[in-house]
């Protein structure tokens, strides 16, 4: 017997049943019937985020390590907006996401009530789908549509607009499973064609991020470089498989000019699972294509494409070596004197588990750390694909929820970490085993070196008190600790080295403040 049940039981019994296990949730009056639907289904784990920006970024982290979507609760148009940041970063990353964002009922949303919006119009430049559920009886089947549309190829936000009414009204069916494409496969001509290519340059570089950033491709990519191509990956990658006994490419270098004179001389741009690269913003003088004159630029694999075993059959074609070079492991000394980002970065490599998960977003710190991690433990790295800052402990969050009882370790910037500094509270609530490792330099750095790179004149005391974070500085065992996170603070290497074993070894969250020298 088929029990009657309304548009919000549909809609969360499809998401359930296509395989959906977490919801990050930030529901307001227009969700109610959403939150007691997902009350009754135990298959779906719901996580209340204080922020919606927390939300949307711990659904890309968890996209990003699990493969599939999770489910974002949404309020209205401005509930979205509060989230569209890392839903940015999250389009950039091709990760499947799911956001359900509530409206008024049909009828009401003609009286142009306080919080009425043009929420298909709010959603729709990050959303690689939109659809708004008209009629209850068509629940079941859009929630179906948004899991599968959710995977492209490429992956992306697929956002479903639910009324209230359609949400509380009886009539509500759920639907059945959809299938959904994988990655597309690359034609075997094209492999051959680009191999063709390849032979002829005389100084080629091959560029590399998402699915070509997998161990398995990673390896194919190794036995290229044996063969005698340069490997780079993108500046920001979404995911890759780091540590020793991998092989660990060099890394497209951030600022334009460094990066073309890196570039020099190079006559053949192949790309997988990425596209032709640009500088981050534009300066004067400067270029923004990057790309050397001359140089013909190819693509192996799209980024909605299996990079991996395109890269394996180009090597096989070039018949490169069985093997290419890996890292090797190494240990680091226990760092003393100054706390900086390489002391950081020596104590992550010392004490970093196998299987870890990095979520970078320590803008300028960070580097440190992923110098020394490339031979440390085996583990995930996830960067900032999109450039909007506050991402780090969001995904942190997701990256969790998908490996549970792996260690993730969140760094990030003092002023980063304010974006989303709720974040906390809900690795605190979920007790997640999360180590946060703030560089306190109470500064947004990046921009005092931006500032010299766009030519714009010598700070005077306005524009010098719009990139300090000092007066007052930030006291982050207290953000922490208010939150019910774990919170110490480090002021040398030495310190914090201890301080980072310890919080290795606790079950849930950790923060460290890094007071860093200088």
């Amino acid at each position: 017997m088929t029990h009657a049940i309304n548009g919000a039981q549909a809609l969360i019994q499809t998401l359930a049943d296509c395989g959906v296990e977490v919801c990050f949730a930030n529901p307001g009056t227009s969700e109610m019937q959403l939150v007691t639907a997902l009350d009754r289904e135990p298959r779906i784990r719901s996580v209340l985020c204080l922020f919606e920006g927390v939300a949307t970024g711990a659904a890309d982290g968890y996209a990003r390590i699990a493969g599939k979507p999770a489910l974002t609760l949404l309020h209205l148009g401005p509930g979205y907006g509060n989230g569209l940041a890392n839903l940015h970063n999250a389009r950039r990353a091709f990760s499947p996401v799911i956001n359900v964002v509530g409206d008024h009922a049909c009828d009401h949303r003609a009286l142009d009530a306080p919080l009425n919006s043009d929420i298909a119009a709010i959603v729709a430049p990050n959303s690689r789908w939109v659809g708004t559920v008209e009629r209850t009886e068509e629940m079941g089947p859009m929630a179906a549509r948004a899991f599968a549309e959710s995977f492209g190829p490429p992956g992306g936000s697929a956002t479903l607009i639910v009324p209230a009414d359609s949400a509380w009204n009886p009539g509500g069916v759920a639907a059945a499973p959809p299938l959904h494409p994988g990655p597309g496969a690359v034609p075997p001509e094209r492999v051959a064609a680009f191999a063709t290519a390849l032979r002829a340059a005389q100084k080629p570089v091959l560029l590399l991020n998402h699915s070509a950033l997998t161990a398995s491709a990673l390896a194919s990519a190794a036995r290229l470089e044996a063969f005698g191509v340069r490997v780079l990956a993108d500046t920001f990658v979404s995911r890759m498989a780091r540590g020793a006994g991998r092989y660990q490419p060099g890394r497209f270098l951030y600022f334009a000019e460094a990066a073309m004179a890196d570039l020099e001389g190079t006559d053949f741009m192949g790309l997988a699972g990425t596209s032709s690269p640009v500088a981050f913003f534009a300066y004067p003088g400067k270029p923004s294509r990057l790309v050397p004159e001359g140089c013909r630029v190819e693509s192996l694999a799209g980024p909605g494409e299996d990079a991996g075993p395109a890269l394996a059959a180009l090597a096989d074609l070039l018949e490169a070596p069985a093997q290419g070079p890996v890292v090797a492991s190494f240990d680091y000394d226990p760092p003393e004197g100054e706390l900086t980002p390489a002391t950081i970065g020596a104590s992550l490599a010392r004490h970093l588990p196998a299987n870890a998960i990095i979520s970078d977003d320590g803008v300028t710190g960070s580097l440190g750390a992923w110098l020394a991690t490339a031979s440390a433990a085996q583990h995930d790295w996830l960067n900032l694909t999109g450039g909007a800052i506050g991402q780090g402990m969001p995904a942190a969050i997701g990256a969790s929820l998908a490996r549970p009882g792996a260690k993730v370790i969140c760094l990030s910037g003092d002023g980063a970490g304010m974006y989303t500094v709720q974040s906390l509270w809900t690795m605190a609530r979920e007790n997640l085993p999360i180590v946060t490792i703030i560089y306190a330099n109470d500064s947004y750095r990046i921009l005092h070196i931006e500032l010299a790179r766009t030519g714009a004149g010598a700070p005077g005391k306005a524009a010098e008190g719009m990139l300090s974070l000092a007066g007052p500085s930030l006291d982050w065992v207290k953000l922490a600790e208010g939150q019910g996170v774990r919170a110490m603070r480090a002021t040398d290497a030495a310190g914090f080295d201890a301080m980072l074993a310890s919080a290795m070894q606790a079950d849930g969250p950790v923060l460290i403040e890094a007071r860093l020298a200088g």
